[in-house]
């Protein structure tokens, strides 16, 4: 819903409003935004009060396909109940670590994006307790096992048009394309104030758990901030991978979306791919690629904010 004042006038703290406003931007220069969700969580036990653990028995991995526990009869249950609810799943599948599942949101416009995203995290809460289970979207419950994050799939439409594709371009992108990413590489320290905005979310972006740290992007490295996937059906997008389920989807949407149209309007090309492991590369190596990080806690992130006149202007003062 929206929130207005007492003179119907929208209320300047409704992040809601605020991803409105940078739909508007876009809509004014020609372009909507379309994106697509994969929100990771884990499944754990509870005790015998019904308070949760971080215990599983789940030893499952990647895409296992056998019924491995508990969680998975749950997580059937959570798509069962989104769709009877009019919300598409693209795919759902176990993740990474023992526990850990993935729900994928089938593309919309960015605005209905994030309503799902909010109704998504109640369904997979209420639906885990059901079970007897407790659902978490913290995104590093457990140390030294991997994270769960929330990949945004993106990409700029005009009419049914996605601005995005070049068929002359070796990856597919267009020149537009490539100023979307090259702001948000140039935003994505600020921006990780809000797509990473709990003291819990510098947990999960360290080097060694398929987590982005180093602000990068590529068509080959699925371990950049922003993955190019390969074109389908004429389609491109890109994939920001840093945000994590603790983040307000509107407010995240937003500043991706500013910044991706600040690098429009500028013209800011990103600087070259890396297309090799970043985290295998030393530190020299790692300067003269001009390879720089993300904030490496919440402290330096809000630092970054508070230093980025152009996000900080536009998600405006109250809710800064």
């Amino acid at each position: 819903c929206d929130v207005y004042t007492r003179d119907g006038q929208p209320f300047l703290g409704d992040p809601r409003h605020i991803l409105k406003k940078a739909l508007d931007e876009a809509k004014n220069v020609g372009f909507k935004m379309i994106a697509g969700p994969e929100c990771e969580f884990f499944i754990f036990l509870t005790d015998e009060n019904g308070r949760p653990t971080t215990k599983t028995h789940d030893n499952a991995s990647y895409y296992d396909l056998a019924p491995v526990d508990l969680g998975e009869s749950a997580r059937r249950e959570m798509v069962l109940a989104l769709k009877q609810m009019g919300i598409d799943v693209e795919t759902s599948h176990h993740e990474i670590a023992p526990g850990q599942h993935e729900i994928d949101l089938k593309w919309d416009d960015a605005l209905c994006c994030a309503d799902k995203i909010m109704t998504l995290r109640a369904v997979v809460r209420t639906v885990a307790e059901r079970h007897g289970l407790h659902a978490t979207l913290m995104p590093k419950p457990v140390y030294n096992i991997a994270g769960s994050g929330l990949h945004l799939n993106m990409a700029l439409y005009s009419g049914d048009k996605n601005i995005f594709f070049d068929v002359k371009d070796k990856i597919g992108l267009s020149q537009e394309a490539y100023f979307f990413i090259g702001g948000i590489l140039n935003h994505s320290k600020a921006i990780t104030a809000i797509a990473n905005p709990t003291v819990n979310s510098y947990k999960r972006l360290i080097s060694g758990y398929d987590a982005p740290f180093y602000i990068t992007w590529s068509s080959k490295n699925s371990g950049s901030l922003i993955k190019v996937p390969e074109v389908k059906d004429g389609k491109s997008r890109i994939e920001l991978r840093s945000p994590d389920s603790c983040c307000n989807p509107y407010l995240a949407l937003a500043v991706i979306l500013k910044s991706g149209l600040d690098g429009i309007e500028n013209k800011i090309l990103p600087p070259p791919s890396i297309d090799r492991n970043v985290y295998e590369m030393d530190a020299l190596d790692r300067i003269e690629n001009n390879v720089a990080c993300l904030p490496d806690s919440l402290d330096s992130a809000i630092t970054c904010l508070r230093e980025d006149d152009l996000l900080r202007d536009f998600i405006g003062e109250y809710i800064y």
